[in-house]
């Protein structure tokens, strides 16, 4: 498998785990039960999603367009990624999702700190306080474009994509976590050594912006692993959902992500569509899973049917976008 192969899963493990994700996304584990039974597979919104009402299966939310804006924005800046810009382009983003009738807008650390951002504050303080899962959700392609080797300049690029809205020690310690992991199941280590650079680059992030009080992410993925490993499914799903938690907070929907990982690292899809299946930020919590897992498995390791389905109900094609953020990686931005 090559690396190219393993770039282009990171970003499909990303749209995959999102779509699955999609039509549960802010539902409970009954009411997810109630509608669609067991998620094995790409599915319909049900007219009451809350989020998403009747979205076709397949599509992609947030989490996978904010990533691609994300990779727009470091390939074109060779790499660099203004903090202004950023939230200009995370701005429009939103508008053209109000355009488009869409309930899927930007979450409540990015909304606060743009507000901030308009109303005069610099972009170190306008993220001051972002905790939520949205820096980690969209930092995929960091972890493509930076080698795990050089720590110092992974954590640097998270904090140029993390610090105008999530400018905290547990948001950027939560976004490191998933870009280390990506870059380095990128570089062709085992799931265990990416998840151990995830424990390791989460700790050295927390020390980077603003300290925010909450629990550790590197001790909370630390202590994850160690609690799902070796348990059957349905001990899982309980595990994750109602110890862990997979609410928007990073300390829970990043670390269930991990968890995941952890306990299904072998069965991409399998992990996938547990995570679909346990509630709270579904998608989110499936498409961080899906970024890590499609890193190491590589585009091939991941369901060729379901993948093709969401590329083409998204008209999204990840070779391209892998294909320049790895001319970064290497150096050239050419």
């Amino acid at each position: 498998m090559s690396e190219r192969d393993r770039a282009i899963g990171a970003l499909a493990g990303l749209a995959l785990g999102d779509a699955l994700g999609m039509p549960t996304q802010s539902m409970s584990r009954e009411w997810i039960t109630s509608r669609y039974g067991r998620v094995t597979t790409l599915l319909d919104a049900a007219p009451d999603q809350p989020i998403a009402p009747g979205m076709p299966a397949g599509s992609v939310t947030d989490d996978t367009e904010q990533a691609l804006l994300l990779a727009g924005l470091l390939i074109d800046g060779a790499g660099r990624v203004d903090a202004t810009a950023f939230a200009d382009a995370l701005e429009r983003w939103e508008a053209d999702m109000v355009r488009r009738g869409s309930a899927d807008l930007l979450g409540p650390s990015t909304k606060r700190a743009i507000q901030r951002l308009r109303a005069g504050e610099a972009p170190d303080e306008a993220g001051r306080d972002g905790t939520t899962n949205g820096a980690a959700m969209r930092v995929a392609p960091v972890g493509v474009a930076v080698p795990v080797t050089d720590q110092d300049a992974l954590l640097d690029a998270v904090v140029q994509a993390s610090r105008v809205t999530h400018n905290s020690s547990i948001g950027i310690a939560a976004a490191a976590a998933v870009a280390a992991a990506v870059s380095a199941g990128v570089a062709g280590e085992s799931l265990s050594s990416a998840l151990d650079a995830a424990e390791h680059a989460a700790a050295a992030g927390a020390r980077r912006g603003h300290w925010a009080a909450g629990g550790d992410i590197a001790a909370r993925i630390r202590w994850a692993r160690g609690f799902v490993r070796g348990r059957d499914r349905a001990d899982l799903a309980d595990a994750v959902a109602d110890v862990i938690g997979t609410s928007v907070a990073a300390q829970e929907s990043v670390v269930a992500a991990f968890a995941l990982a952890e306990a299904l690292g072998d069965a991409p899809l399998e992990a996938l569509t547990l995570a679909a299946e346990i509630g709270g930020d579904t998608d989110t919590v499936a498409a961080i899973c899906g970024a890590v897992l499609g890193a190491h498995h590589g585009v091939g390791g991941l369901p060729a049917d379901l993948l093709d389905t969401v590329l083409r109900v998204n008209g999204l094609d990840p070779a391209p976008v892998a294909d320049g953020l790895l001319r970064l990686r290497h150096g050239s931005s050419t």
